[in-house]
């Protein structure tokens, strides 16, 4: 078995040797940026440890592996042209750095290059992968469309938040698992618990990442804090805070959220403080604890060994903070 470390590194190196062998090179330019600012590559490597939970040998696991990182990238430019942000993972967002036009068009390349990866794989098993990853991205682009819905509204409940972030972000991670696991042989009922696992954990990592965008540590989180705030963004954050305040802190959040002209900082401010009034960061806390106890528990059906999944569990405990 290969730990995250090793996989990650295998992933970093195979992506640093990428070459783009064509013009214009305005095209690829933000496409080399993008995809060589490193990050957790969380995708690729949750895939290529769910191909060496059934099989030794991982280089066949490689570019399909790839291709979701690439795809998950190519999300993420158009995330930050659609949000207007300007910094990921500490540097200068695409359109930031060339405009809206280039991040887009450089961005599409993307989506083209992910297909071309993820048909790397063995003939009998392209039109089960194919049909997998096509049904993955219309998912997220159906989250990203809900996610953009809920900006307008103000009657967003826990329930349809949570199926939001699960075709946004969980569904990818998922298929990762599923994919990999049964490019490697493995029992579709193996590769079934594996996609629940992934998916579960998914949930668990975005609420995460709604709590660090508000007490995260910029220099850590990669991203200016309070950037889902500004932008009104329903996270599980704002949806419990308007489930639990009382009528005078739900007006005053409701009169951040209608404010088109504001000061980020202290609109920023007045919402967090309404956050540490209703205790928001222990609930979400808790809620990431559920959710990380329920992944779990899909690991544990997987018929292997208890030993052999260890690493996967390392994997997602680290993502997490835990060290259970």
């Amino acid at each position: 078995m290969y730990s995250q470390e090793e996989i990650r590194t295998k992933v970093n190196d195979f992506i640093a040797h990428l070459e783009y062998a064509r013009e214009p090179k305005a095209l690829y330019e933000p496409i080399t940026y993008t995809l060589q600012q490193g990050g957790k590559r969380i995708r690729p490597v949750a895939f290529i440890m769910a191909y060496n939970l059934f099989k030794e040998e991982i280089e066949a696991a490689l570019y399909p592996a790839v291709a979701m990182e690439v795809y998950h990238n190519y999300t993420l430019i158009h995330d930050d042209v659609m949000d207007k942000a300007d910094i990921r993972r500490g540097k200068p967002t695409v359109w930031t750095k060339w405009g809206e036009n280039p991040a887009i068009l450089s961005s599409d390349t993307m989506l083209v290059l992910a297909y071309e990866f993820i048909t790397q794989v063995a003939d009998d098993k392209l039109r089960e992968t194919l049909a997998l990853f096509s049904e993955m991205a219309k998912e997220i682009g159906e989250g990203q469309q809900y996610d953009m819905e809920f900006e307008t509204r103000d009657n967003v409940t826990e329930a349809e938040y949570i199926n939001m972030i699960r075709l946004k972000t969980s569904v990818l991670i998922a298929n990762c698992m599923k994919l990999g696991a049964l490019l490697a042989g493995a029992p579709k009922e193996d590769a079934e618990h594996l996609y629940a696992y992934g998916e579960t954990m998914g949930l668990a990592f975005q609420l995460q990442d709604d709590l660090l965008d508000v007490y995260g540590d910029p220099a850590v989180f990669g991203k200016k804090i309070g950037g889902d705030i500004c932008c009104n963004k329903k996270t599980f954050m704002l949806i419990k805070a308007m489930e639990t305040a009382s009528a005078e802190q739900l007006a005053t959040i409701k009169e951040w959220i209608a404010k088109s002209e504001f000061d980020s900082e202290e609109k920023i401010k007045a919402i967090t403080a309404i956050y540490n009034e209703l205790g928001i960061k222990k609930i979400c806390e808790e809620k990431i604890a559920s959710l990380f106890s329920k992944s779990d528990k899909h690991l544990e059906s997987v018929n292997l060994p208890a030993e052999r999944k260890q690493e996967i569990k390392k994997f997602v405990n680290s993502l997490l903070g835990r060290n259970d």
